[in-house]
């Protein structure tokens, strides 16, 4: 019997494009986990800490707060600083993928991704 979705896996999407948001809110909860969703770098931040998600999926390139910055306030905030970072970003570069690292992220993939590559990524922070 599979496991009661309230004991799932919370993972919180930041990102400020509604259709992606929206694709791997879908996408995460048909692999069984809860979905929580943030549209800036502020909001994901708030909801970060209001929430204790178990991973976070964050875009970079984000209107009010990037997601470097982000990602710094994650991994320095103690309420926050476990919580595996995975940058998902068209930001592909050497330099902007080394300033995620710098950052804090844990994992970084580039977009466009497979769904299954993010499953894949999720699943090995979440052991």
């Amino acid at each position: 019997m599979p496991e009661p979705l309230t004991s799932a896996p919370l993972v919180l999407v930041i990102d400020d494009v509604e259709d992606n948001r929206d694709v791997y809110e879908q996408f995460l909860k048909h692999a069984g986990w809860r979905v929580a969703t943030a549209v800036d770098g502020e909001d994901g931040l708030a909801k970060a800490a209001a929430l204790g998600p178990s991973v976070v999926i964050l875009d970079m390139g984000l209107p009010r707060m990037d997601g470097w910055e982000v990602a710094k306030r994650l991994k320095t905030a103690p309420a926050t600083s476990g919580i595996p970072v995975i940058a998902l970003t068209g930001h592909v570069s050497k330099e902007a993928r080394q300033r995620a690292v710098t950052a804090g992220v844990d994992d970084f993939i580039a977009k466009p991704c497979l769904p299954a590559d993010l499953v894949s990524a999720i699943r090995r922070h979440l052991k």
